[in-house]
């Protein structure tokens, strides 16, 4: 017997010798009595002891599977020390055979998928089970095993009663060493350090996985596209990208997920559960990737620079999106509409555009949205909430995309310009509607008139001219409009701000529009040309109007009397006529007028 084993070893081993050999010729029934006696006797014998005895039993049954499993396998034990190295175990399991590991790591290696095995007998078991197959699945959790006695072991999780509770945070436990591990997450403990980098974990397991990063081990690879990965759970995943298989499935709403993680963020969108909270400013998450990176914020730990701008980045994944904005590639297509995107995350939320899927909905008033994000910001417009600030201005916004258009108007930077014509855009959607004024292009048409705008945003506010809807009520006056930017400018007539001023003479403007049209007075620009009698104007309302003399379209009718004009203008000032208001007063004489114009002939006779 080698040297090292223990003084208990000779005593189990003489004293049932006699017993055991009358046995030999009936395997099966020495294999059970052996365990069960092991079981019974050894609870007092030294862990490394347990671990030889039931390695041999493994061993010398390694052609029967009775069903039965020593649960000495399953005990946790106190600190184990190898005689050879004095290297310390937390289980007996890591101890079953100290001189093996030593003198050969791993010898038997599967020349199909490259795994090692310390044990022969396991070796032969992986060699028997057919590649990929795993037909031992739990009905618990899914997960999925080659071996029945792995399959046996996973089982006993379920089976067993969680008896340790976190005081922190109430998850139970089924051993204390699992309590104790799962502890380091709160009081931040990470007692395990990587000799490589530095990088620190909370337990041993995770120090294992991050030693391949550096090694470069990829022993896990697909046999569909090639591509290798550090851990066989990666595999695992990555294969359901092939068979589209989404085996966690939501019980509130049916939608179906390939990992269990992803599920859990998802079922927090039901449940509005934020359970990671920043103890810096409060800020709750419901993922904990999101909550480590704005940790990082804070920090201001920015890990992942971007050597083609110098933008720098606080998640690896986030650098790796960034780059595909340099490189142009986008990955991920839609098999909808064939658009495609940098990120899996985007082309999720884009395939809502097609299916009309909501999922996050407004409690305040119940407005749903297709993504969580679009959900935060508009969340703020009942908080009143605005965390991103200028540092320039110190001027507030909601969301962070707001902002760095803002801090444009600061530098002047223009950088999306029209290949047509040269003028530039802080904004790609401007440069887009803008190259829509060449092009003639006009996608969004109403329904009511057949009238074609070349945005959205206009067309939205065309239909409310046909519905009467003016939801942007001013607070001074109680006048109303159709569009919100409407409104902005109106209040400026009471504040008599004019932020817009001419470069050329001086003079100000309540909008952004009324200087660029005063403009053109200077540089004489006409851009908009009748296409029937070639006459230009400087604004498109301008070139409107006119086009209605070609037409003899006369949209504005009063229902008064039924005469009809062309421009909307025209038609106030005529009913008038019978309204009887007179809002123009001459300052000589008080005599009044229902239109500026011709207080203004009174006031020069």
């Amino acid at each position: 017997f080698p040297p090292h084993l223990s003084f208990f070893f000779y005593l189990l081993y003489f004293s049932f010798l006699s017993s055991f050999l009358s046995l030999l010729p009936l395997p099966f029934v020495f294999h059970t009595y052996l365990l069960k006696m092991v079981n019974f006797i050894t609870n007092n014998l030294s862990f490394i002891f347990k671990s030889h005895v039931v390695e041999n039993i493994c061993e010398y049954n390694e052609e029967n599977q009775c069903g039965q499993i020593s649960n000495l396998m399953l005990q946790r034990t106190t600190e184990v020390k190898s005689f050879e190295c004095h290297e310390s175990f937390l289980f007996h399991s890591s101890l079953k055979n100290p001189t093996r590991s030593h003198a050969a790591n791993k010898p038997y290696q599967c020349k199909e998928c490259g795994k090692a095995f310390h044990f022969l007998s396991c070796f032969k078991k992986h060699m028997k089970t057919p590649t990929e197959e795993k037909p031992y699945e739990c009905k618990e959790c899914i997960k999925a095993f080659s071996c029945s006695s792995m399959f046996r072991v996973h089982m006993k999780i379920h089976s067993q009663k969680a008896k340790y509770e976190c005081k922190e945070c109430g998850k139970t436990f089924s051993s204390s060493f699992h309590l104790e591990e799962h502890k380091r997450i709160h009081s931040g403990d990470k007692p395990y350090e990587c000799k490589e980098c530095g990088k620190a974990f909370s337990c041993s397991s995770s120090l294992s996985k991050h030693k391949r990063i550096h090694s470069g081990d990829k022993p896990y690879e697909c046999k569909e596209c090639g591509k290798a990965f550090s851990y066989s759970s990666h595999l695992i995943r990555h294969i359901r990208i092939h068979t589209g298989e989404k085996p966690y499935e939501c019980k509130e709403c049916g939608k179906a997920f390939s990992e269990s993680s992803n599920l859990n963020v998802h079922v927090r969108t039901h449940t509005r559960e934020e359970p990671y909270k920043c103890k810096e400013c409060g800020k709750a998450f419901s993922c904990p990737s999101s909550f480590k990176a704005h940790v990082r914020d804070h920090n201001g730990k920015v890990q992942y620079e971007c050597k083609e701008c110098g933008k720098a980045f606080s998640r690896s994944s986030s650098l790796t999106e960034h780059l595909r904005t340099h490189s142009g590639e986008k990955p991920y297509m839609c098999e909808e509409c064939g658009k495609a995107f940098i990120s899996s995350s985007y082309l999720t939320v884009h395939r809502r555009t097609h299916t009309g899927e909501k999922p996050y909905e407004c409690k305040e008033c119940g407005k749903a949205f297709i993504s969580s994000s679009y959900l935060t910001v508009h969340t703020r417009t009942h908080t009143g909430e605005k965390p991103y600030k200028c540092k320039k201005c110190g001027k507030a916004f909601i969301c962070f995309s707001a902002l760095s258009l803002h801090m444009r108007t600061h530098t002047e930077r223009k950088p999306y310009e029209c290949k047509e014509c040269g003028k530039a855009f802080r904004q790609s959607s401007y440069l887009t509607i803008h190259a829509r004024i060449h092009t003639g292009e006009k996608p969004f048409e109403c329904l009511e008139c057949g009238r074609a705008f070349s945005r959205s945003s206009s067309l939205t506010e065309h239909l409310r001219t046909h519905s009467g809807e003016k939801p942007y009520e001013c607070e001074e006056c109680g006048k109303a409009f159709i569009s919100s930017s409407y409104l902005t400018v109106h209040r400026r007539t009471h504040t008599g701000e004019k932020p817009y001023e001419c470069k050329e003479c001086g003079k100000a403007f309540i909008s952004s529009s009324y200087l660029t049209v005063h403009t053109r007075t200077h540089t004489g620009e006409k851009p908009y040309k009748c296409k029937k009698c070639g006459k230009a104007f400087i604004c498109f309302s301008a070139l409107s109007l006119h086009m209605r003399t070609h037409t003899e379209r006369k949209p504005y009718e009063c229902k008064e009397c039924g005469k009809a004009f062309r421009q909307s203008s025209y038609l106030t000032i005529h009913a008038r006529i019978h309204t009887g208001e007179k809002p123009f007063e001459c300052l000589e004489c008080g005599r009044a007028f229902i239109s500026y114009c011709r207080d203004t002939i009174n006031v020069r006779k």
